[in-house]
């Protein structure tokens, strides 16, 4: 019995742990039931692949700004090589050709620093500081277009889930309404032309309420897929309270909302950035034609196997040896042999004695390269130009954008009025005609108009509302206030 409680407990054990409710996600984070915007923004910004694989043009920029930087610090090399000499060569030490298998050693080491280059150098390091801060702030902006797209997805969600409910509600009217009908047919008090009537509505409202069903799955898989999630996952979105006044609009002005866009949009700060990248990278191209004028030393030693060092046995001659020279008498003039013995003198001792320092000055003067120096600059103001005229168009699109969105919001608060007004009729007068129906004062037709009338102005309010929601966030988006509801 105690064997099989074990047993019972592992196996439920194992079921809770292999609970959806313990699976993560793509990124590593648990799935919960409902998320809210946030919840779905932050799980976008940490997950999209487009902006990972953005954030790595900023990354490879600070490598190479920092790397310009480097290049002011002295450049400093050593080196040290192995030659093995077999055959004859030129003793440096006696002058003479010998015949022998030599090995020798060089060890080198150089520094050198640029002292003046025309300030090529610190204006290098200045454009790729600010093509640095250029591509921080393009990505900031794309971090901040992906939140909005996922506003966007997150509230067409909400709005077709309202319009699931709305559907519903059509359903349950029409089912209700055809028992009543159905009651007065049988009892003789209605014609049965007018149940027909009624099950046809609702086949009707039933279709219309799968294809708002499908319009909600269908948007919640968009919003899956731009969070990058399993589409395969639980998951749905908690509906924001939204209180939405029709003098929101007022307190809103393009040109206020453009001013404040100028300070806090990313699109604006890296196309400024890049400006003044192009102007340094114009600098650091004119101080080519600058001389350059650097300063180097070099410590070298060395180790050959022919540095020989002799010692005398005896002072007393060995004997004696002809010289090559003669008296003007014509004889052979010779020179006394002594008992010596010859050995390589020692590394440390060759190291010390070979020892080398030097230090020297270089001036280069740029006279002629193949007009390539006229070519970079002619080049570089031409990038200027360019950039200038890019910030100026990125200054000029973002008025007409917020001035498009504003007149957006405009249409669409208006259309939310005259919808939320057409909906109010519709409701008053659909309530009129269902107790005249159900008096047997209205047929079956003209109560079905009148219902469909509610679910027509409904939706389009519905629409107008969701659609007047988004306007106004991508004001609020334009004034870098943050997308919450």
């Amino acid at each position: 019995m105690k064997t099989s409680h074990r047993f019972r407990r592992l196996v439920l054990i194992i079921l809770i742990m292999l609970s959806p409710l313990f699976w993560r996600g793509v990124g590593g984070e648990a799935l919960a039931q409902t998320w809210s915007l946030q919840q779905c923004i932050d799980y976008a910004l940490k997950n999209n692949l487009t902006l990972k694989q953005n954030e790595l043009n900023v990354e490879m920029s600070d490598v190479n700004y920092k790397q310009s930087i480097a290049t002011i610090l002295p450049n400093l090399n050593a080196s040290a090589n192995n030659t093995k000499n077999v055959g004859e060569k030129l003793n440096p030490y006696s002058y003479t050709f010998q015949s022998s298998s030599v090995s020798s050693d060089n060890i080198y080491g150089q520094a050198q620093v640029t002292l003046w280059s025309g300030m090529q150098q610190y204006n290098n390091v200045k454009k790729n500081q600010y093509a640095l801060m250029a591509n921080k702030e393009t990505y900031e902006q794309q971090k901040n277009d992906l939140a909005l797209n996922v506003a966007s997805s997150f509230l067409q969600v909400v709005y077709n889930q309202e319009l699931v409910k709305v559907a519903q509600q059509q359903v349950s009217i029409s089912k209700l309404q055809l028992e009543r009908t159905q009651t007065l047919a049988d009892a003789g008090s209605a014609a049965l032309s007018s149940v027909y009537d009624i099950k046809a509505q609702l086949a009707t409202d039933e279709y219309s309420y799968v294809t708002a069903d499908n319009n909600y799955n269908l948007s919640l898989l968009a919003l899956k897929q731009l969070l990058y999630l399993d589409s395969a996952n639980n998951f749905s979105v908690e509906k924001p309270a939204f209180e939405l006044s029709v003098t929101d609009l007022a307190a809103y002005k393009p040109i206020d909302i453009y001013q404040a866009a100028l300070k806090n949009q990313h699109k604006i700060k890296s196309a400024e950035y890049n400006l003044i990248s192009a102007e340094k990278n114009l600098s650091y191209s004119q101080g080519k034609n600058s001389p350059t004028l650097s300063l180097s030393g070099v410590l070298s030693t060395g180790y050959s196997g022919l540095d020989q060092t002799t010692n005398l046995i005896s002072p007393i001659p060995t004997g004696f040896q002809q010289t090559g020279y003669y008296t003007s008498s014509g004889e052979a003039v010779v020179a006394p042999t002594f008992n010596e013995t010859t050995k390589t003198t020692p590394l440390g001792t060759q190291l010390s004695n070979n020892f080398n320092k030097s230090i020297g000055f270089t001036l280069n003067i740029p006279i002629f390269n193949g007009l390539s120096n006229m070519a970079g600059i002619k080049n570089a103001k031409l990038q200027v130009l360019s950039n200038k005229y890019g910030y100026d168009i990125a200054r000029q699109q973002l008025y007409r954008t917020i001035v498009q969105a504003y007149t957006d919001a405009q249409g669409a608060l208006n259309k939310y009025l005259s919808a939320k007004t057409a909906h109010e009729t519709s409701q008053l007068s659909f309530s009129y005609a269902e107790q005249k129906f159900n008096a047997g004062a209205l047929n079956s037709f003209d109560y079905n108009n009148s219902k469909n009338r509610v679910l027509r102005t409904q939706t389009d309010m519905l629409n107008a509302k969701y659609d007047f929601i988004f306007k106004l966030k991508v004001l609020d988006y334009y004034q870098g206030k943050p997308l919450a509801f």
